[in-house]
């Protein structure tokens, strides 16, 4: 039988185990950790402001904070679909200080580029995978006057390859999303990659482009004011955070599910102990009433991984974008 959960909700031990080990651990730690004072720990985010791990990261901030007993300082260091930011967090110390929180782009780029600055497996130290969150396909209301699939399908078979779409760079999750609702669609349009989500919902919303996908906590506010419109969420069931939202499986696309999921990552050779305080952190920091709240509200599933099973998560979602990149068409730059 078919188990229905995510595979982080499928690994992670019982919230009353977890914060058993998580205050042994912490207990452990908080010797060393008040030698430092008040040293911040960053983050490093290889995304721009307003992205969706952006907004999930900048939410839990203060639970983080005090879950590490130390402030927390998030670094927003985007470029080429986020190599960069990544590339600053495999150079840092494995001390603890600096961290990172990443997306499934992570584990695309062997996929879409030739040449990569670092290995996506060997050069980080998983920490655990925090969640999931839901992607919408997006249009501008302005330039394309469809309000559902199949009108949008309709649009782009009038006119092939003439409308554009906008993703947060090349090889990026809402790159390859879009790419795949075009292959399951038999449409064709063109690719505008930018600099990361803020660039991209700045022309997205100022008709520069036509449609993109997104994650729903990225859009929440531009879909309220009507600068965007929602064509579908690529989920199996409609959300509560966004109910108004019909899915593309019930829209007569079963095949078209995707989602974005985060985790936080360390550079390579982490200590143990540092791996699980932040680990335990996390599951604090995330458990917490208001940072719950904000995470139902963004209409993402939380649900803090083990260490060892966010090891087996990136290795096993390497392969499998590895086959939705073929798939989907897209090719290395």
């Amino acid at each position: 039988m078919n188990d229905p959960r995510t595979p982080a909700e499928r690994s992670a031990p019982t919230g009353a185990a977890r914060l058993a080990m998580g205050l042994a651990v912490l207990a452990l730690s908080g010797a060393v950790l008040a030698q430092a004072g008040d040293r911040p720990i960053r983050f490093i985010l290889p995304v721009a402001t307003a992205s969706g791990v952006d907004t999930i990261t900048r939410a839990a901030s203060p639970a983080l904070s005090k879950a590490l007993g130390h402030p927390v300082v998030v670094e927003n260091q985007p470029g080429a679909g986020g190599i960069v930011g990544t590339s600053a967090l495999v150079k840092s110390a494995p001390d603890g200080w600096t961290l990172s929180v990443v997306s499934n782009n992570h584990v695309i780029y062997p996929s879409v580029y030739k040449t990569l600055p670092f290995d996506p497996i060997a050069d980080i130290t998983p920490i655990a995978v925090i969640g999931e969150t839901p992607i919408v396909l997006v249009v501008n209301p302005k330039n394309v006057p469809a309000t559902n699939a199949q009108e949008l399908v309709a649009l782009l078979k009038a006119k092939p390859g003439e409308m554009n779409y906008a993703s947060s760079g090349n090889g990026t999750i809402l790159h390859l999303a879009a790419a795949m609702f075009l292959d399951e669609s038999g449409t064709q349009a063109k690719h505008i990659p930018y600099k990361g989500v803020g660039p991209m919902l700045t022309d997205l919303i100022g008709g520069q482009v036509d449609f993109g996908t997104l994650a729903l906590p990225s859009i929440q506010q531009h879909l309220k004011s009507g600068a965007l419109r929602a064509i579908g969420v690529a989920t199996p069931k409609r959300l509560a955070a966004a109910p108004d939202i019909p899915t593309f499986v019930e829209q007569g696309m079963p095949n078209y599910l995707v989602g974005g999921w985060f985790a936080v990552i360390g550079p390579a050779k982490l200590p143990a102990p540092d791996v699980g305080r932040v680990n335990e952190a996390f599951v604090a920091a995330f458990n917490a009433p208001d940072v719950r709240e904000a995470m139902a509200k963004q209409g993402n599933t939380i649900n803090v991984s083990t260490p060892e099973y966010a090891a087996q998560f990136f290795r096993s979602e390497l392969d499998k974008y590895a086959k939705l990149v073929r798939k989907a068409g897209v090719e290395a730059q």
